[in-house]
């Protein structure tokens, strides 16, 4: 027992020297489609993200891409929190999430993001939509919805102007997504759509939405 006690002591410190924390700096940040900008909430200093007016379509590249990371296997961790900005329609739900095997000319990723106003929506099929998996440029959430209802999509608790923490669990063909301290997947892509096995990260969100982003760590 005691040489299990420490076996797994052991692993817990290889994960956690494995894990990079990431510098949300500008000289480490590119605005693809969107504006950026730091601000302190709570005497903490967060980063600000908007997508830009212009982007009248939905799931785009509109992200903030980070440098120097050639993500292709492992956990992707960040705190994020939503604001429904004031020129945001009805139908705006504070998207916000993470997009990764981003190619070089952000034409390709993949991508998984939250709609907080809709985990505690009084409506259960508004529920349902919590979380989103898309693939873009061909796969966005109209045509999974569409084409294969309920695979991409799921609920679980969770609000706006709250602190999430969003983690991503990249293995092989698979994606997990844990929220806060759950040790359940909220989410699970068996089979994603992306040509990508590699590539770059990025900070997402979407229309109406003010998104505010922290704590970003990456293990390999």
């Amino acid at each position: 027992m005691k040489n299990l006690q420490i076996l797994l002591f052991t692993l817990f410190l290889y994960q956690n020297l494995l894990a990079q924390t990431v510098s949300l700096e500008p000289n480490n940040l590119i605005a693809n489609q969107v504006s950026m900008s730091f601000e302190k909430l709570n005497g903490i200093k967060v980063l600000k993200v908007v997508k830009d007016s212009a982007v009248k379509k939905v799931d785009e590249a509109t992200f903030v891409r980070i440098k120097n990371i050639d993500f292709q296997e492992g956990t992707i961790e960040v705190k994020v929190l939503s604001r429904l900005l004031k020129t945001a329609s009805p139908s705006d739900r504070g998207f916000i999430g993470l997009a990764y095997h981003i190619n070089a000319d952000n034409s390709k990723f993949d991508c998984i993001y939250i709609r907080p106003t809709n985990g505690r929506a009084d409506d259960q099929v508004r529920r349902n939509h919590s979380i989103q998996y898309f693939s873009f440029p061909d796969f966005k959430f109209n045509r999974l919805r569409k084409e294969k209802p309920e695979m991409y999509e799921s609920y679980a608790d969770m609000g706006l102007n709250e602190w999430i923490t969003i983690k991503i669990v990249v293995k092989g063909k698979q994606a997990k997504l844990f929220l806060n301290d759950n040790t359940q997947p909220s989410l699970i892509v068996n089979e994603p759509l992306g040509e990508n096995t590699s590539g770059a990260l990025g900070l997402f969100v979407d229309v109406g939405t003010e998104g505010y982003f922290r704590d970003l760590k990456v293990s390999k």
